[in-house]
């Protein structure tokens, strides 16, 4: 049971499982900065073993306006409504810092369009999802602006490689004519309180990028977002991927005609490509594999530019299991209160039994795998049959702090503290608890297990609770912030992220 003091009467709890893309080791390179968001893994432990590795990465953060059950103060900041409306929907640091950028930095900065480069088949459209997914789950407003819709819905889907040559003038026109309508689009949205644009297209010369350069002046800040990438064999995979995925050629019947047409196509922009040397610029150099590789960065500053290349250094494509699930009942679950650190009930016994079976039968070729938890004993005991595995405690994974009504039921809750309880009940999102969290704070202290999730090449496990698991969750279905507080913990069903599809889960579990 988690925030919601729910008693789960079903055993066993959900097992979500998300193949999210490999994270390798960070690269270092000169101004770059690793990421201390793991420690020591500890080594395979015992069944009933509690002891593992305590990480504890809580953040805590200030309330700007106290809790109705309190005297009430406010903070008010002479904002214009343009830098009202990009202030993002978040807590703590990303609040803070958006602050401090929208009062001091130049107004145009107030907006950011990430403009990517790329060839065809590099990764560049995937990287552009990720990030906005990434953006919008901390709560920044990020939407994403793929010419290619652009161009088919104004020319079709059915356009050979000759449209795509650099010595054809009306497919120079024509392209460009999207590009600039779906800029122009983007700008609009930032206008209506858009913060941050990623503007999706191959953008491979020097010309176009000069064009975007003046659409944007006085009204967006641009970072040009370079894809690089020389494996031949993910060149090859991610070309017959496209010919399989893309409405480019779903009307092409014969796929070996569609490989050469598409092959065709990246020739021409190969012809023509100019790497990115001007602006303000991010060069990923080979960085799908998750083996090494290299991140360029010139002329970035400022806190959410810094929190992309952050992300950027810490992303691959390398895809591999991650297995989310819930711990087992709980004392307290049975008796409908929340938080707590009480041992399993009978039915949570049953289940950390049941979960050590399908993970070790799921992880059975998978000796890197981990097992990661909460602090809370809830969790390490559910863990506890698991074996084989390296296991690692998060203090961010813990659940949401209920403050002072830690231990209580909603029904307590309702009688004691009325007004609380309607607050809640009016704004589960962005409610905390007296002395306690939000659904906001519980993002911003579960930033680094992302980061660190998005960086592993293995298998992870993650047992936690219900409040950590909805935003852990939300990240990986790109699930609107407002939702988070509603998902329901899902049940019997596993989620994968690579391709976002959802299957029955084994009936042994």
């Amino acid at each position: 049971m988690g925030d919601d003091g729910v008693p789960m009467i079903n055993q066993p709890e959900t097992v979500g499982e998300v193949h999210a893309p490999d994270q390798s080791k960070v690269y270092q390179s000169p101004g770059m900065v690793k990421s201390q968001s793991v420690g020591t893994i500890c080594p395979p432990q015992k069944e009933g073993s509690l002891r593992g590795v305590s990480i504890d990465r809580g953040v805590g953060f200030p309330r700007l306006v106290k809790s109705s059950s309190s005297d009430a103060f406010t903070t008010n900041f002479n904002l214009d409504p343009v830098t009202k409306n990009s202030i993002p929907a978040a807590a703590g640091a990303v609040a803070a810092a958006a602050i401090a950028d929208q009062m001091l930095g130049p107004k145009e900065h107030r907006h950011l369009a990430i403009v990517m480069v790329s060839l065809p088949a590099r990764g560049k459209t995937y990287t552009a999802a990720k990030l906005t997914r990434y953006l919008r789950w901390l709560g920044h407003n990020t939407k994403h602006f793929n010419v290619g819709k652009y161009r088919r819905l104004k020319h079709g889907s059915s356009q050979s490689a000759d449209f795509f040559r650099a010595d054809n003038p009306e497919g120079v026109v024509a392209r460009n004519e999207v590009a600039k309508m779906a800029f122009e689009d983007m700008i609009s949205w930032m206008q209506e309180g858009g913060q941050v644009g990623i503007f999706d297209a191959t953008n491979s010369s020097k010309q176009r990028r000069n064009m975007l350069m003046k659409l944007a002046e006085g009204r967006c800040k641009i970072i040009f977002l370079e894809t690089i990438c020389n494996d031949v064999d993910i060149i090859e995979r991610n070309i017959r991927f496209k010919i399989q995925q893309s409405p480019d050629y779903a009307e092409v019947p014969d796929f070996e005609a569609g490989l050469r047409d598409f092959k065709e196509r990246v020739a021409y922009y190969e012809k023509v490509y100019e790497t990115v040397e001007e602006g303000s610029h991010i060069k990923m150099i080979d960085m799908a594999s998750g083996h090494g590789g290299q991140i360029q960065v010139n002329n970035i500053s400022g806190y959410l530019p810094g929190r992309i290349v952050f992300f950027l250094v810490n992303t691959h494509l390398t895809p591999r299991p991650i297995l989310l699930t819930r711990h087992g009942e709980s004392r307290f679950n049975v008796r409908g209160r929340i938080g707590g650190d009480s041992a399993l009930s009978e039915a949570g016994e049953l289940y950390k039994k049941k979960l050590a079976k399908f993970v070790e039968k799921r992880l059975k070729s998978e000796r890197a795998a981990c097992i990661w938890t909460s602090t809370l004993q809830r969790t390490i005991l559910t863990a506890g049959p698991i074996v084989g595995f390296p296991k690692i405690q998060w203090r961010a994974l813990d659940e949401i702090n209920a403050g002072v009504c830690d231990g209580m039921t909603y029904e307590e809750i309702k009688k004691n503290m009325p007004a609380e309880y309607e607050s809640r009940y009016k704004d589960k999102l962005r409610y905390r608890y007296p002395r306690g969290e939000s659904y906001l704070d519980v993002i911003q202290r579960l930033e680094p297990v992302i980061i660190e999730l998005e960086r592993q090449r293995a298998p992870v496990v993650v047992i936690s609770h219900q409040a950590v698991l909805r935003a852990l969750y939300a990240y990986f279905t790109d699930r609107p912030l407002q939702e988070i507080p509603d998902i329901e913990v899902i049940y019997s069903y596993l989620a994968q992220s690579e391709r976002w599809s959802c299957a029955k889960a084994p009936s042994s579990l």
